[in-house]
């Protein structure tokens, strides 16, 4: 079934999946279910795809009954051509409580209700507006294009990225400043933001810990038709070490990834397919994962996070899967993330945070240049240790040798203590050139690791600097 609908604003296509829609224009609604804050339709010149939920508004005929949607039958689709774009979230997918635990994210295993009444909240997460007793919703503010607006509200700012809300509709901020989000009654959740001597901050963990990341092992399973490498994690607070492999790390960061949309998270150590299992790759994996934990342990916010204690505490394998569920169908993600921030009293001028925003644009902007060059200098440097300063001072010492075994070519006139000392002289080479090989590990493979995770952060903020200023202009529009 379709429904017609009316494009409230312009939305100008960012790639293949969306489309263009104009003001006023009518437009074809696939289903009025919103897939993260997107719906799937055809605008009047035939093309299909995906625009912003809150940039439409949907035509209804109340004649025939009040839940009933006047609808209109789209020519020459098919309900599995229209749904081409978008995987719906509802279908309810087989339990895998007979898998073994480490390939549970081989596939989703979310399983979500399904009811006809249920419709697709922020994120893809399912909502009951009926039949829960602890949702209340705010009042939808109208939603008019203000013409009238002066001219210097209408910047080059504002024509340069009102039609791009492309991470901003999908994260749910936008509709959390529109007041699109339903309010719960009972919110388990709190994060809190105060007023620090540099501007506003996330208040810190009441409960700081750390966590170490050691013995890395390689283990079979299958009867050795399957190998792994796993971790002890072994977090202070607890006193009691939980084994990880890398997919479970995996697991953990995509979780935050879909949960803080305005956090920056670092990436995890790239993933390998072959020589996984060398001594060198093993190494280099376990500095990085001590580093990525480092940072999760000691953010204020991401330290908290259920599904990180989840992570860092159990270790059955049944209350395992039954977390590894609740995480997943977490609804404080996107719009009613928002809802879980105490946030201090103090007025903040709206020019003085975008001045603020475009300063830190600024500086990541150039933070990423260096940190990507100050990597490349030291990867180049860490390839001549590793190459040439040891071939070429393994060649000098062979030169001494060759010297050495000359004169025990003339034995009345060959000299023992002249032979051994030059033979010992190219020995002294060939050592200092395994020195310069040795040296990275205790210098240079430390900073690259550390260099490694700030590239990580820093390439997160160009988005998280795009909802901030989307932000800011929904505000200013609002």
């Amino acid at each position: 079934m379709s429904l017609r609908a009316k494009a409230l604003y312009t939305f100008q296509s960012e790639n293949k999946e969306e489309i263009c829609i104009q003001e006023n224009e009518e437009l074809v609604i696939f289903d009025e279910n919103s897939v993260d804050g997107w719906l799937q339709g055809e605008n009047s010149r035939g093309e299909r795809g995906l625009f912003p939920a809150s940039y439409v508004h949907i035509i209804r005929n109340r004649s025939g009954s009040n839940l009933t949607d006047h609808s209109l039958s789209s020519p020459g689709s098919s309900p599995g051509k229209d749904l081409s774009y978008i995987h719906t979230p509802s279908t309810t997918l087989p339990s895998d409580d007979d898998d073994d635990w480490d390939d549970w994210d081989e596939t989703s295993t979310v399983v979500e209700d399904e009811d006809p009444r249920r419709g697709v909240g922020a994120n893809g997460h399912s909502q009951s507006p009926y039949s829960n007793p602890n949702v209340h919703y705010r009042p939808k503010p109208h939603m008019e294009r203000q013409d009238s607006m002066s001219s210097n509200r209408k910047g080059s700012m504002v024509g340069r990225n009102l039609n791009r809300f492309s991470s901003f509709v999908r994260s749910g901020v936008e509709a959390f400043i529109l007041g699109d989000v339903p309010m719960m009654a009972k919110i388990a959740e709190s994060y809190s933001i105060e007023m620090g001597p540099r501007g506003p901050q996330w208040k810190e963990n009441p409960q700081p810990f750390t966590c170490s990341v050691e013995d890395p092992t390689k283990q079979t399973k299958f009867k050795g038709i399957k190998t792994y490498i796993s971790y002890r994690v072994s977090p202070s607070h607890t006193g009691r070490p939980v084994y990880r492999r890398y997919k479970h790390f995996d697991w953990l960061y995509n979780r935050l990834l879909h949960k803080f949309t305005v956090i920056s998270v670092p990436h995890l150590p790239e993933k390998q397919a072959t020589g996984r299992f060398e001594e060198d790759f093993i190494e280099k994996r376990k500095r990085r994962l001590i580093l990525w934990m480092d940072h999760m342990t000691s953010h204020p916010v991401l330290s908290q996070y259920e599904g990180f204690e989840h992570f860092l505490m159990c270790g059955d394998d049944k209350q395992w899967k039954l977390g590894k569920r609740r995480a997943e169908k977490d609804e404080m993600v996107g719009a009613h993330f928002m809802l879980t921030f105490q946030i201090p009293n103090e007025h903040q001028d709206l020019q003085d945070v975008e001045e603020r925003i475009d300063s830190f644009k600024l500086f990541a902007k150039k933070m990423d240049d260096s940190v990507m060059q100050l990597t490349h200098v030291a990867s180049e440097l860490v390839r001549k240790h590793l190459g040439g300063f040891r071939k070429e001072f393994q060649r000098l010492g062979n030169a001494f040798q060759s010297i050495s075994q000359s004169f025990l070519l003339d034995p009345p006139y060959s000299s023992d203590t002249l032979s051994n000392a030059i033979s010992h002289t190219g020995r002294t080479y060939e050592n200092i050139g395994e020195m310069f090989a040795e040296q990275p590990k205790y210098d240079l493979f430390q900073m690259l690791d550390k260099l490694s995770l700030y590239q990580g952060l820093l390439s997160n903020f160009p988005d998280i600097i795009h909802l901030q200023k989307g932000k800011v202009i929904s505000i200013i529009l609002k």
